[in-house]
């Protein structure tokens, strides 16, 4: 086969230690291949790029195993070679090698013909930004959680504040829980503490505040509140590290945010998820894909449903543009049956699918 990359190595990542195969002309119109073994440690690392700079290796793949790739990556991407983070699915087709040798080998063999094609690394930048935005969706996620435990406490003690106000965590809300925590059980008194609009509704919240406020009550919903308190204060800080690491590309955001549906949260997030440079995808599609938000169907009659966002990301179309506490958008999937199903389960298993597919 045709020699694409005459000095090239494939890395077979492991938690604690690579296998590093360094494929090179060996002077006499022949190949040469070594392989090594490093551990993970920084200072092991820097002696792997040590090794491949000395062995004049300008391409290197390596497989996408977890977050075990980060570390080699980082240290090779200051060193400026060529780096391909690959599909474990793309490089498992062949029976046979099984072991960790062969498979930096396997991996540098088929980088020489080039028959590797790389997953998309958003540069450093980007990178910071994806981890600031993730973190922040989690915190959210966090957030509404924890104000779902606040809301089923107080219906456990009969408390139907929810049924009044809007926002339970709100201003008037919170001073209402706060009384309720240090031991005021008074409704005419608890209801006192509404503010501005919510005040005309003193005699619903007079009738929802009569319930049967215990002692674990007050624990437990004092200790939600101190959560939830303690989650709005770390949201705001990542927001405030989001809009100094989005400085940069805050054309872009802005251009984002004009199109109608997409907040500013939104933008952040795509921007976080696939960068600015657009160049790095071939197609609209490979672009989507990198978002979630690519249509994929099961077969050619089955009808299309929205794919669902690579593990670990921030998908746009789900990113919420309220404020902390308002509960994201759920979506479920249901099972939908093409036609030419079979009559019953038993004839289901064990025969094919006469006509048509199902579709999940």
């Amino acid at each position: 086969m045709e020699i694409v990359a005459a000095r090239c190595a494939g890395i077979d990542i492991g938690k604690a230690v690579v296998q590093v195969s360094v494929r090179v002309p060996d002077g006499e119109d022949g190949r040469r291949k070594e392989t090594r073994t490093y551990d993970t440690h920084t200072g092991s690392l820097e002696a792997l790029a040590n090794w491949l700079g000395t062995e004049g290796v300008s391409e290197v793949a390596m497989e996408a195993t977890g977050d075990c790739w980060k570390p080699v990556w980082y240290v090779l991407e200051e060193r400026g070679f060529d780096l391909k983070l690959v599909n474990v699915r793309h490089l498992k087709i062949l029976p046979g090698r099984k072991t960790d040798v062969k498979d930096a080998e396997w991996i540098a063999e088929m980088l020489e013909h080039g028959l590797l094609r790389g997953s998309f690394v958003p540069p450093p930048a980007i990178r910071r930004l994806r981890d600031l935005t993730r973190y922040r969706k989690r915190l959210t996620q966090a957030h509404s959680s924890e104000c779902q435990r606040l809301q089923s406490t107080l219906e456990d003690a009969g408390i139907k504040l929810g049924s009044v106000v809007s926002d339970v965590i709100g201003a008037s809300g919170r001073a209402m829980l706060r009384a309720l925590v240090a031991g005021q059980r008074d409704p005419a008194v608890l209801a006192e503490l509404a503010k501005g609009r919510l005040r005309g509704k003193i005699p619903e919240l007079r009738q929802a505040l009569r319930g049967r406020f215990g002692e674990h009550h007050a624990l437990l919903v004092g200790l939600a509140l101190d959560h939830i308190e303690h989650l709005e204060g770390a949201i705001a800080r990542l927001d405030e590290q989001v809009d100094k690491a989005m400085a940069p590309f805050a054309e872009a955001r802005d251009r984002i945010d004009g199109v109608t549906g997409v907040g500013k949260l939104a933008a952040e997030c795509i921007i976080a998820e696939i960068g600015v440079a657009m160049s790095v995808f071939p197609t609209a599609g490979h672009r989507l894909r990198g978002l979630g938000s690519a249509r994929a169907t099961t077969s050619p009659g089955a009808n299309a449903i929205p794919a669902e966002p690579p593990r670990g990301t921030v998908g746009w179309a789900r990113s919420s543009t309220s404020a902390p506490g308002r509960r994201p958008e759920v979506r479920t999937r249901t099972c939908q049956r093409s036609s030419g199903t079979l009559p019953n389960a038993s004839a289901r298993r064990g025969r094919r699918w006469p006509s048509g597919t199902r579709s999940w």
